[in-house]
């Protein structure tokens, strides 16, 4: 039997075991560790299940991942999301759909020190759900805006899965948080337009809120001064060149426990609840990783990416036409599989095809991400929506699923604005980093 078809053998196992409702982890590295032995032995296959996770306990770049959750925890538990959701109102007082884009801005403002969508989904669901249904919007928008602000969590700096992205592909953090941060906001400005649009359609009867002039939109702006500074001294301090990204974590996380002590908002108990919940995460996001690695080894020995671009080759396509088949391939997955588990397997298969035809490894991450993004928000898996579901029960499905579909022409627009413009994504970092 080819080592070719025990990978296509392996991916289809990984498949039904994923449909099965098996762990994506455990599929992965149940899979990796049968085929690896096929392949190689036994052996072989247990000194790699052995010696994987030693690797990745000890890898420093993994360890920017408990650190940027944690800022965000701590974040979360200071409740500064709900601060935001104020200031961000205050600003849009007196405007037509006032409510509406406070939602949409506190969800980007929350997500640049987040950096988890289903974090800003679920803290937003809380905060600005009840709002928003007080000043007159339809369940139907109300959740739409809600989900779409939410997915912008996966892709604003700092982006957990772009670190993920960063460690499969062996690509710089500091380039893809760059590359990332553009497309981000043309992202948010992508999603407002959907916004006006859906806000001046009849069934919503919105109740305007009085306007406060530009003094109380001052005092707005300043009374967000925490959020700036965590993220312009985090997140900025990496474009600066003053940090590496671990230790940009480790000065938010630190920022973030300080501002909340300093103003009392962090109790023993909310600190202790963030700890918690990130040793949570961060020991399931490890186990991912590290299945996913065991995984990859496995697709390395099947020689399946480089049969792959050398049937790319055969087919004479432009570079375009086979992005433009991966995004679809990509689009087709997020109707069944969660972000991270996309990017953990198909990263492994696809990554090198991708730079066989010449696109850029850094471009393809801010790609990747915009498609798994669009992945949380469309049906039926999308992860947003029972994020959402979950936090207001008596919505029906069906509602939440038509309050997103308007919402799925800003992704779209700004995938294909990045194909046919790849220097939306690649200037910023080219600049910084020459």
């Amino acid at each position: 039997m080819s080592v070719q078809y025990i990978g296509v053998l392996g991916m289809l196992a990984l498949l039904v075991l994923i449909f099965a409702r098996v762990p994506v982890a455990i599929a992965m590295g149940l899979v990796g560790t049968v085929g690896y032995a096929a392949i190689s032995g036994f052996d072989k296959a247990f000194i790699v299940l052995g010696s994987t996770p030693f690797e990745m306990g000890s890898a420093y770049a993994l360890s920017v991942v408990p650190l940027f959750v944690l800022m965000g925890a701590l974040a979360s538990g200071a409740g500064i999301s709900g601060q935001l959701f104020s200031a961000v109102r205050s600003l849009f007082a007196g405007a037509r759909g006032g409510p509406a884009y406070a939602a949409l801005g506190a969800s980007a403002a929350f997500g640049a020190v987040c950096g988890s969508s289903l974090a800003v989904a679920a803290t937003m669901s809380r905060i600005a759900l009840p709002e928003l249904r007080q000043a007159g919007y339809s369940d139907k928008l109300i959740t739409g805006v809600i989900a779409a602000g939410g997915s912008l969590g996966i892709l604003i700096p700092p982006s957990i899965i772009l670190v993920i992205y960063a460690i499969i592909a062996e690509q710089s953090v500091q380039k893809l948080f760059a590359a990332a941060l553009f497309p981000s906001i043309l992202l948010t400005l992508f999603y407002g337009l959907v916004l006006a649009w859906l806000i001046h359609r009849k069934d919503n009867h919105e109740q305007i809120s009085p306007n406060v002039g530009w003094k109380g939109r001052w005092c707005a702006l300043l009374s967000m001064w925490e959020i700036i500074l965590l993220f312009g001294v985090s997140i900025g301090g990496i474009y600066a060149g003053w940090f590496s990204p671990t230790e940009s974590a480790a000065v938010g996380s630190f920022g973030a426990l300080l501002l909340g002590v300093v103003r009392r908002r962090l109790s023993f108990a909310r600190v202790h609840a963030a700890f918690v919940e990130t040793i949570l995460i961060s020991s399931m996001l490890f186990l991912v990783v590290m299945c996913a690695f065991i995984f990859s080894y496995f697709v390395v020995l099947t020689e399946l990416p480089h049969t792959l671009v050398e049937w790319t080759r055969g087919l004479n396509a432009s570079p375009a036409v086979v992005m433009l088949i991966l995004i679809l391939f990509y689009i087709v997955m997020g109707c069944f599989l969660d972000g991270i588990g996309m990017v953990l397997i198909t990263v492994p298969v696809f990554f090198p095809l991708v730079t066989e035809v010449g696109f850029d490894p850094v471009w393809f991450g801010v790609v990747l991400v915009l498609v798994v993004e669009l992945g949380l928000i469309h049906p039926p898996v999308g992860m947003n929506i029972f994020v959402i579901r979950a936090q207001a029960p008596e919505i029906p499905l069906s509602v939440i699923y038509r309050g997103v579909i308007p919402f799925l022409l800003a992704p779209i627009a700004l995938l294909l604005l990045l194909v046919a413009f790849p220097d939306i994504a690649l200037w910023f970092p080219t600049m910084l980093y020459r």
